[in-house]
C-alpha cells in the first residue's frame, strides 16, 4: 500500500497462502475483502505490515480499504 493504492492491485496466490502486505503510507489501512469476510487484515499502522490467510477456495475476492474505500484490489486463489 503506497499513496492511498494497492500495489499491485491484482495479486494471484495459492489458496490458503499466507499474504504479507507493507503500508507504506503514514496512514492506517486495511486489506478487507468486500463479500463474505473472507479476509481482513484489520488495521494495519503506517510504515507496518500485516497478514492474512487467502481463501481455501479457488477465485476472485475484491478487496477495500475499510478506511479509504477508493482503495480497491483484487486476490485471485488458485
Amino acid at each position: 500500500m503506497k499513496n492511498f493504492a494497492f500495489s499491485p492491485a491484482a495479486l494471484t496466490v495459492k489458496a490458503g497462502e499466507k499474504v504479507t502486505v507493507v503500508n507504506e503510507d503514514s496512514t492506517a489501512h486495511t486489506v478487507t475483502a468486500t463479500q463474505g469476510g473472507d479476509f481482513d487484515t484489520g488495521s494495519i499502522a503506517g510504515g507496518k505490515s500485516g497478514t492474512f490467510t487467502a481463501p481455501s477456495k479457488a477465485g476472485s475476492y475484491a478487496f477495500v480499504c475499510t478506511f479509504h474505500p477508493n482503495m480497491k484490489g483484487t486476490l485471485t486463489v488458485r
